[in-house]
């Protein structure tokens, strides 16, 4: 009697346990330590309990006694599985096709450097091969962005270098911003508030005809600093609003995170909508780059109002040897059709 109720509390501890993990949106935890951390790796987590299914039904078959107890684990976990792996698949599994790009048209290039690990030259060919006239490069330094820049401009390409940093002590307290000529000169506001602990650099048309352009780089959710992350996307989904911006960059987070950011029309954070999730890229993983993309997660994002549209992405996974441990993003946008 006793192991029968220790089992069906087992059961139904685990049962909430992966509820919670597959959906914790619905009780408010997706910004709680532990399932911030856990729902963000929603492959690995399916990959896991896969595994542990075959173990289980492995234990099943050399002990029939505990098949009953065993079955139930098995359900559950599959009931998991299947859920998490639908909300993957909703997102997408990847779709890198692009349309054709227009004079009307942005792409946008997001590296996270890892302290410009991969060299001015690979951030450089990465970006003319894109054809990139926003580049967004948390922990990269103005050094760098200059030097990135120079081989811009050598290649028929000018960009426009413009750098937030909170010391140089370290380079992932900087982050910096390319944007080409051709969409004019730009200024970065400082008045606006900024991330807590790594820099966002946020920059508008002088001559008001364009896109405000944010790279951003909030806090990752790590222990000590989980109400840093929190009040960093609040305050970057507060100020990913009006109907001409585009953000691009280090989230360090994941849809999952995002659920009371929402705004009006039920934009994916603020009034922005998510490349990724409206390409049919969004379950691709960008982070770390020494796994598979398919067990990665997905924190680098470009995001956009309403005065654009996706035409196209696709998350590199060519340039996995190249000393940062997060992928590019390369994101086309068009003028929005309605």
């Amino acid at each position: 009697m006793i192991a029968r109720v220790l089992a069906a509390t087992l059961i139904v501890a685990l049962a909430i346990v992966v509820f919670v993990a597959a959906w914790p949106q619905l009780f408010n935890m997706e910004w709680t330590i532990g399932v911030a951390q856990v729902v963000s790796l929603r492959a690995v987590a399916v990959a896991g309990a896969l595994v542990v299914v075959v173990l289980l039904t492995l234990l099943a078959a050399v002990s029939p006694s505990s098949r009953r107890f065993v079955g139930s684990l098995i359900v559950v976990l599959l009931v998991f599985s299947a859920a998490s792996a639908a909300v993957l698949a909703s997102r997408g599994f990847g779709n890198e096709t692009f349309q054709t790009k227009t004079d009307n048209d942005i792409t946008v290039l997001s590296w996270n450097t890892l302290g410009d690990a991969p060299g001015s030259r690979a951030i450089a060919d990465l970006a003319l091969e894109a054809n990139a006239d926003v580049i967004t490069l948390p922990e990269t330094t103005e050094s760098m962005g200059a030097d990135v820049a120079v081989l811009m401009r050598e290649a028929g390409h000018p960009m426009w270098v413009y750098t937030t940093f909170f010391d140089e002590v370290s380079k992932a307290r900087s982050t910096t911003l390319l944007i080409s000529s051709d969409l004019g000169e730009y200024t970065v506001q400082s008045d606006q508030g900024n991330t807590s602990t790594l820099p966002t650099v946020t920059a508008t048309p002088d001559d008001g005809d364009g896109p405000t352009i944010v790279s951003v780089h909030p806090v990752a959710p790590v222990s000590d600093e989980m109400e840093n992350w929190r009040s960093d996307l609040q305050w970057l989904a507060g100020i990913c609003a009006g109907e001409n911006t585009i953000m691009a960059g280090d989230f360090n987070s994941t849809l999952d995170h995002w659920g009371r950011l929402r705004g009006a029309d039920d934009a994916d954070f603020g009034q922005c909508t998510d490349a990724g999730n409206a390409s049919g890229n969004g379950a691709i993983g960008t982070w770390p780059s020494d796994v598979p993309a398919i067990l990665g997660t997905p924190i680098d994002h470009v995001l956009y109002t309403r005065n654009w549209e996706v035409s196209g992405m696709r998350v590199v996974q060519d340039r996995d040897d190249m000393g940062s441990d997060h992928r590019p993003v390369i994101v086309q946008l068009s003028p929005a059709s309605n």
